[in-house]
């Protein structure tokens, strides 16, 4: 499926925002591959693996993510936005989505900048989880 230009330039748009709010870029594709594995899609999961290895992401992290509770693998910056990435994506389970403990642990490391680019990456990955889904793409074909 091809995407029309008018969707391509609005998302390199959110991407440009996204990625001026200060956050680590790495925190940001843990983020992505956390919100993948939760939706199953396995295009976005293995995109998300071979961008954080290019930034130098570990092996063990990278094979903790899907269990970050029971590791001391990642730093208190990167449990709140992965704590965030699973509260604003697991709504379909019928958990209670972001609650305001969820929301201030976050904001005790992040800015509201940074907080509004956090929840705009979750959202966007969401978005193309759920594309991926809708066209049946596989994983490693794309990227």
């Amino acid at each position: 499926m091809q995407s029309t230009p008018e969707v391509t330039g609005a998302v390199q748009q959110l991407f440009k925002v996204m990625h001026s709010a200060g956050l680590e870029p790495l925190l940001l594709e843990l983020v992505h591959l956390r919100a993948s594995q939760i939706n199953g899609c396995a295009p976005c999961a293995y995109a998300g693996v071979q961008a954080a290895k290019k930034r130098g992401e570990t092996e063990d992290r990278l094979h903790s993510v899907a269990v970050w509770r029971e590791t001391p693998f990642f730093t208190e910056p990167e449990r709140a936005a992965l704590e965030l990435t699973e509260a604003a994506t697991r709504i379909q389970d019928g958990r209670p989505g972001v609650t305001d403990e969820v929301w201030a642990a976050a904001a005790e490391h992040f800015d509201e900048r940074q907080l509004s680019a956090l929840v705009t990456h979750i959202a966007l990955t969401g978005f193309f989880n759920h594309v991926n889904r809708a066209i049946r793409e596989q994983a490693g074909k794309t990227w």
